[in-house]
């Protein structure tokens, strides 16, 4: 684990972006950057056009450590290059920005009001990559539609068993049990939720650390004994559908969360943009979302 990067994502001022998206979320956020569905014809088309879109981010020079402390890549983008440089190496020695990587492979079907991930074979030859290639973390999302207990239960359980795994590799997992912005009794599941971590989370072993990313909660400050926990380096927020205003304003009440916007951060981004007007747009976006995570 390199300590330095542990500091940064521990203490530094800002928040991590997350352009990870991958298998159905890819062509939704191809078309809200302005590329169509009828633009391309197969999986390596729509990658090599997703790349395309994180390499013009990702080498943007409002896109720094001084203000976005991390970021979570698809797979397949730790294969790819930004400006001829291996992706991690190019995010941590030239922007000085934390990689992660992405590891699940998509939902199960719904079972107890919750999905738990899919199962991933490859998840050990993924992870010894990974450290190969200088990531420093993993990410890897769940999702809560209803406050089940059991689904719930399924879904942290499922969390903390692969992060077991992942912790044995030296990398640091972020765990990413979604709750639905939609669900009817959110504010329910949250409470499940926090509890469930709490308890995994107080079983963890001292020399073990996690990380969070949850859905922005109802009531204010929800998850603060999960960001003052001892094996909790940082829990981040998702922006799970909410705009970039509302995302930012939520986010902005809950003291010691920082971001980890997908879709919120690249709001309004579009291919057909000039350089500049690409990059003043970005700038905006990163400043909005950096104001919110600092306290």
């Amino acid at each position: 684990m390199n300590k330095e990067q542990l500091d940064q994502m521990a203490h530094g001022a800002g928040f991590i972006a997350a352009l990870d998206q991958s298998g159905g979320s890819t062509p939704g956020a191809l078309a809200s950057y302005g590329i169509p569905r009828e633009a391309y014809h197969s999986d390596d088309e729509m990658l090599s056009l997703m790349h395309a879109m994180r390499a013009r981010i990702v080498t943007s020079p409002c896109f720094t450590g001084e203000r976005v402390i991390g970021a979570i890549l698809f797979e397949d983008t730790i294969d790819r290059r930004f400006e001829g440089v291996d992706a991690a190496d190019y995010l941590w020695n030239n922007k000085h920005v934390v990689p992660f990587v992405k590891v699940d492979k998509g939902l199960a079907p719904e079972a107890d009001g919750a999905r738990c991930m899919n199962p991933m074979p490859d998840l050990d030859a993924l992870l010894a990559k990974a450290v190969a290639k200088g990531v420093f973390g993993t990410k890897m999302r769940s999702f809560i539609r209803l406050a089940n207990p059991v689904g719930v239960q399924a879904v942290v359980d499922q969390q903390f068993e692969i992060a077991d795994r992942i912790l044995a590799k030296g990398l640091v997992p972020i765990l990413e049990p979604e709750i639905d912005i939609a669900s009817p009794d959110k504010q329910a599941a949250e409470d499940m939720l926090r509890d469930a971590l709490k308890a995994r989370l107080d079983a963890l072993a001292e020399d073990k650390l996690v990380m969070v990313k949850l859905t922005l909660p109802e009531r204010d400050n929800h998850y603060a004994s999960l960001i003052s926990h001892p094996r909790v380096v940082r829990v981040v927020a998702l922006s799970g559908g909410y705009t970039r205003d509302e995302a930012s304003e939520r986010l902005a009440r809950n003291h010691g969360m920082i971001a980890s916007f997908s879709r919120a951060l690249t709001q309004g981004l579009h291919v057909d943009m000039s350089d500049e007007a690409f990059t003043s747009e970005l700038n905006s976006a990163i400043e909005q979302v950096y104001l919110a995570s600092i306290d």
